[in-house]
């Protein structure tokens, strides 16, 4: 029996997840889930923003759904003890190492992207990006004092295996789209990045069938606003896929449609929507919980290897979506906006039995 381990997490988190995990069991009824505890919510009960059951019982499952952590009821508390620091250590003690993040503009919604209709039209570009690597994770990093003068650092370490593993997920994903992987780096600065760049470079024969282009990362934070359709599959270390698919998000219009896989070897996989814990709307019943639904679509395509279950919960985002039904952060002009719980009815209306 396949099980899944949902952490329904802070803010919006559980309200999006509970529309999620009732498509899930409409596509996918022989999936059994579980739920734990993570970031903020867990802090709360544990004290931690990882508790070790809830880790045992994620490599256990293997396949994690995730809604939102984090809030600014426990900004004050030490780096450490963050709520983000949950799901940070999740994917690092599940080797979830790439991280896809997706980046289509739906026709429905092209009028919702702050760019004009000619920049995002053809827009269907998918972020890569390495996640347990680089300067988020890099030793030292920390605080001290030099000669009276206080100071914070930070250090940026990529090997070469990580680099190999990363480049090979962008390369086999570009494979299955249109053949194209742009490598985000700064090696005219960075010597990280110009190790970064060699590797990838070596790589990149194992796919004869797959262009290799490079570019810097602050032309390319330019070029991606300008014409953001001549992207495929972008390759970035961590910090900067953190920034550039951010960027990317915001170009389709709203985060609150966009889903996120974090995957590692075995078929190991944490999936959740890309937007935040909004607790500003919590519990209002106005958050989107599309990217959560689409991050079951990607967990039932990367984890369970289930294409035409996926393709079906994607079938009924889009016609949900083309028949005219928004949510708040969706809606313009004097378009009428629907709730989180029926918004949820509507995708499961249009999957219709199971």
């Amino acid at each position: 029996m396949t099980r899944v381990l949902v952490l329904p997490g802070d803010g919006i988190g559980p309200e999006v997840i509970r529309e999620a995990v009732e498509v899930l069991a409409r596509v996918a009824p022989d999936v059994e889930t579980e739920t734990g505890l993570i970031g903020g919510a867990a802090l709360d009960e544990t004290d931690v923003p990882l508790p070790p059951d809830t880790l045992e019982r994620a490599h256990a499952c293997g396949v994690v759904l995730l809604g939102a952590v984090g809030g600014p009821r426990w900004d004050g508390l030490e780096q450490d003890r963050k709520p983000e620091r949950g799901l940070l250590g999740l994917r690092k003690e599940l080797e979830l190492y790439a991280n896809l993040r997706p980046a289509p503009v739906i026709p429905a919604l092209a009028d919702a992207s702050p760019l004009r209709p000619e920049c995002v039209e053809g827009v269907d570009l998918i972020v890569v990006r390495e996640l347990t690597g680089g300067i988020y994770y890099g030793e030292p990093r920390g605080r001290d004092e030099v000669g009276g003068v206080r100071r914070a650092f930070n250090t940026m370490v990529y090997t070469e295996p990580e680099v190999r593993r990363i480049a090979r997920v962008a390369f086999e994903t570009a494979g299955r789209r249109r053949k194209k992987v742009t490598n985000v780096h700064k090696a005219n600065v960075l010597d990280v990045s110009a190790f970064w760049n060699e590797i990838v470079e070596d790589v990149a024969p194992e796919f004869p069938d797959v262009t290799l282009e490079h570019q810097l990362v602050d032309s390319m934070a330019m070029v991606l606003l300008r014409d953001a359709a001549s992207f495929d599959t972008v390759l970035c270390p961590n910090l900067f896929g953190d920034i550039i698919s951010d960027e990317a998000a915001m170009i389709t219009g709203s985060l609150g449609m966009l889903p996120s896989a974090s995957v590692g070897d075995g078929g190991r996989g944490l999936f959740e929507p890309v937007h935040g814990s909004a607790p500003d709307i919590a519990g209002r019943d106005a958050a989107n919980p599309l990217a959560t639904i689409l991050s079951v679509a990607m967990l039932l395509e990367h984890a369970l290897e289930r294409p035409d279950a996926a393709a079906r919960v994607r079938a009924a985002v889009d016609a949900v979506l083309a028949d005219g039904w928004r949510t708040a952060d969706l809606a313009r002009g004097d378009e009428k906006p629907i709730g989180t719980r029926e918004m949820g009815e509507r995708v499961r209306a249009a999957l219709g039995g199971s």
